[in-house]
């Protein structure tokens, strides 16, 4: 459980400029767990060291909470030091000048561990989480990143499987023994033992080394394996064969998870899934869901060395580890699935859900300066803009550069815990190139807005961006970034006459001229989305059904469409206009081009979301009225349905996809544009073709598509029913179920149908999966969850009360939809602060949740 914060006391702060290293170096790690649900015993042997790099005469800090010492000695002479709530210290006169043995023994009660940080139970398994400071719950230790160690574990038990990292070196009735040859600091420590199978494989990698692949499920889930184990032979070969990382112990062992707070945890060797990021059938999961299973396996195994091999110095550099590994996930998955469908769906993630953050009161920079908990800094800030800083650099200093830069990255830092200054400065060294200003983009919060002006005189076109930077909370003043534009241009035919150019906005203002040009082009701006910045760019109508038309940049083809949409939905919202018969027809004539991705014109057809449409408003100057919105959304939906009647039962008929399931990119694609023309012609039929293809389906991309069309829509109260009765056994196809009906119900209807689920026997809080399954929905459903009576805002603070007192980590997550409150009217302003208030004077709450009340707050 996180540590509440004592009445009327201010939570400390850490600050990045407070570090200093620990007092010792910590060779080897020597742990035996003798577990037992309400008193495992954990010994433990840290052989130990003066470090000559820290400071003198220093006393020997370690972190440690909830844990009951049994025992305590130095090289083997008893101490009688007394624990305080959050740890033990050794005064420096204590320490000897030389190599020393520290051994503890503790009793912890993984049974009472609802936190789901350090060493639980999820229903009779044992399982870990130290990410970011759950060791300190296990045992006395340093818990920080830049302590690193190898670890030798002993794990007695009676449970049939033991599992921990590294490579196994022994084991007999009871016990397994398990050594890691690779230094790691304690966040990446992984214990499991269970009553397990495994779902087994192998992978031989390119030097000829064999390699031992294990899925670890509960019995039943067998059969669920063969994705999640492709996915991982596909991620070790890529990785192989882009980045040349070869993966470096005898055995690699996922293990799924029910009871988890995250998607998945990297640790070495043994991978700790949540079961919904591993376990899937075509009959379970959508494809949706196989993508992301796909890139969370990619993600966790491209850790090895991108985070593993070469740590963290601090968790201030937390994007150092994840911004990299979520940008090399993501050019995995484009590789495998497309690149444009997959840039799309990655800039539609980071502006539903990074720009939102940087618009509000938890703005952040990629690299912090300071914290309360590091579990609020997991966010979209250091995940997702982390990843888009990297590609901006690849961009900038190109794909040779970009290979020799990493190559040195590797060799210079194998074994070490690093910072975004060692990561610059392996650029600096492999390119030639002063990164000072570029490093802006790593010490600021908030998101640039570039602003276009243009101009045209006999035919030299003059280009001139501006860049404004936005204050954020704690940083009102910031300085121009470098920004990479690129940038392409096409007559007035739809001809390109200038390819993708990549100009480096540096200053505030900045012309750029392209001469000799026979006519004043269309400017097609941002391509690829190759900077995270909101593109301000006047552009009529006409200019964007140009691009809509014939921009050979697919992403900003598909931007136009998007931006087209925006702009007509705002005229509805604001003005009362209807519906916009050039991007009916641009639509509609992208979504019938048969020289397309399907998954790309499945794309185009998604509408902006409503959330999406209150930041475009407020961002322009006006009120977002959550109704107002979600009623003008309904109509235009109506209207391209309207429009396309005459076309959507052949072009969902040209998708199908005969023979058995495929998860591929291509089948999904051929799905995922059949089901979006599902979806309008539910809007028009009744809901006869939806209620047909639910009783039809044979997997539940399918299936589930046709069940949203239906409620969407009004109707579907029977297949809900016949879902149920189908799947109420498993728990992982029920939070869909449960989700559904949340997602899509009136907004007039949505506490009461909360309250109604909410009140079943099988929800629970306690798995975050089902928590999320209600409560996530409840506060993505923006014309309800605003609904102008507050009762969402009353209902989502009643349970995240009641969830802090067991989760923190994931009450505080949950929190972050009242964040933006400060766009709306002052009446559901004061609703949302009221609840706010609330939470943060609730008694014991936690420092997770009160860190993010309070920024929220202000």
């Amino acid at each position: 459980m996180s540590a509440a914060i004592p009445s009327g006391a201010a939570p400390q702060v850490i600050h990045l400029a407070d570090y200093q290293p620990w007092p010792c170096l910590l060779d080897r790690v020597e742990l035996t767990f003798r577990l037992a649900p309400k008193a495992t015993r954990v010994l433990a042997r840290l052989h130990l060291r003066p470090n000559p790099a820290a400071n003198p005469g220093q006393d020997l800090r370690l972190d440690g909470e909830g844990l009951r010492l049994i025992a305590l000695s130095l090289d083997g002479r008893a101490l009688d030091i007394t624990p305080d709530a959050h740890g033990l210290t050794l005064p420096a006169a204590l320490l000897p000048n030389r190599p020393f043995t520290l051994e503890t023994e503790v009793e912890i009660v993984p049974e009472g561990n609802t936190a789901l940080e350090g060493l639980y139970m999820s229903n009779g398994m044992y399982c870990t989480q130290c990410e970011a400071e759950g060791f300190r719950k296990i045992t006395f230790y340093p818990d920080r990143p830049d302590v690193m160690a190898r670890f030798h574990v002993r794990i007695e038990g009676d449970l049939p499987v033991l599992l921990s990292n590294g490579n196994p070196v022994g084991q007999g009735p009871g016990w397994a023994e398990w050594d890691d040859p690779w230094p790691k600091p304690a966040y990446l420590f992984a214990l499991v033992a269970g009553d397990l199978r495994a779902h087994r494989d192998a992978f031989t990698t390119a030097s000829g080394r064999p390699v031992a692949l294990n899925i670890w499920v509960r019995p039943g889930d067998e059969d669920r394996c063969a994705w999640g184990m492709e996915s991982l032979k596909r991620s070790m070969l890529w990785d192989e064969q882009v980045y040349g990382r070869e993966y470096d112990l005898d055995v690699f062992n996922i293990v799924a998870v029910d009871d988890f707070n995250m998607g998945a945890m990297e640790n070495k060797g043994l991978n700790i899934f949540n079961s919904k990021c591993v376990l899937a059938t075509p009959e379970t999961m959508t494809d949706d869901e196989f993508a992301r299973i796909e890139s969370i396996v990619a993600h966790e195994y491209f850790h090895n060395w991108t985070g593993n091999r070469i740590t963290c110095r601090d968790w201030f550099q937390l994007c150092l580890k994840e911004g990299l590994t979520v940008f090399r996930d993501q050019q995995f998955s484009g590789d495998l699935r497309g690149e444009a469908v997959k840039r799309i769906e990655d800039v539609l993630m980071l502006r539903a859900r990074q720009f939102r953050e940087d618009q509000g009161p938890l703005a952040h920079a990629v690299r912090p300066d300071s914290f309360v908990e590091i579990n609020n800094f997991y966010t979209a800030t250091i995940y997702e803009k982390g990843a888009e800083v990297i590609r901006m650099l690849r961009l900038l200093v190109g794909d040779a550069d970009y290979a020799k830069a990493l190559d040195l990255y590797f060799n210079r830092h194998d074994g070490q815990a690093a910072t975004i200054e060692d990561w610059l400065k392996v650029f600096e060294d492999a390119t030639g190139r002063d990164l000072s200003q570029f490093s802006r983009w790593y010490f600021e919060a908030g998101t640039p807005r570039v602003t276009v002006s243009e101009d045209w005189a006999e035919g030299t076109y003059t280009l001139t961006l501006s860049q404004d930077n936005p204050a954020t909370p704690g940083q009102p003043d910031k300085g121009a970034k470098l920004i990479p534009v690129a940038v392409g241009l096409l007559n007035p035919n739809g001809d390109e006459v200038v390819p993708t150019t990549v100009l480096e906005l540096s200053q505030p203002v900045q012309s750029f001229r392209f001469e000799g040009l026979a006519a004043r082009p269309v400017a097609s701006i941002l391509r690829g989305f190759s900077a995270p910045v909101v593109l301000d760019h006047p552009l009529d109508r006409t200019g964007r059904a140009l691009l809509l038309a014939h921009d050979t940049d697919p992403f900003n083809r598909w931007e136009a469409a998007r931006s087209l949409a925006k702009q007509v939905l705002a005229e509805m919202v604001t003005t009362g206009a209807g519906v916009s018969a050039d991007w009916l027809s641009g639509i509609a004539a992208l979504a019938q081009d048969a020289g397309l991705d399907p998954a790309y014109c499945a794309l185009a057809l998604r509408l902006p979301s409503e959330d999406d449409m209150a930041a475009t408003l407020a961002a322009a100057g006006h009120v977002p009225d959550p109704a107002a919105i979600h009623a003008a959304r309904r109509r235009m939906g109506q209207a391209l349905a309207e429009t396309l009647d005459p076309v959507l039962p052949k072009l969902r008929a040209e998708m199908a996809t005969p023979g058995p399931f495929s998860a591929e990119a291509g089948p999904a694609g051929r799905r995922a544009l059949a089901n979006a023309c599902l979806a309008l012609l539910t809007r028009l039929d009744g809901g006869a073709a939806a209620q047909a293809g639910f009783k039809a389906a044979g997997n539940m991309t399918d299936r589930l598509a046709a069940l949203v069309a239906l409620l969407e829509n009004g109707h579907g109260a029977a297949e809900l029913a016949d879902f149920e009765a189908e799947w109420h056994e498993d728990r992982l196809v029920m939070d869909k179920w449960f989700s559904v009906q949340v997602a899509y119900a009136a907004p007039e209807a949505l506490v009461a149908t909360v309250n109604r689920l909410t009140a079943r026997p099988d929800f629970t809080m306690e798995n975050p999966n089902r928590f999320r399954a209600v409560m996530g929905a409840l506060s993505a459903h923006h014309a309800g969850f605003h609904h102008a009576d507050g009762a969402g805002y009353a209902l989502l603070a009643d349970w995240l009360i009641r969830l802090d007192g067991k989760n923190p980590q994931t009450a505080a997550r949950m929190s972050t939809a009242f964040e933006t409150w400060r766009r709306y009217d002052p009446a559901r302003q004061a609703l949302i602060r009221a609840q706010l208030a609330r939470i943060a004077a609730s008694p014991r709450l936690s420092r997770d949740l009160g860190e993010m009340v309070g920024r929220m707050l202000g």
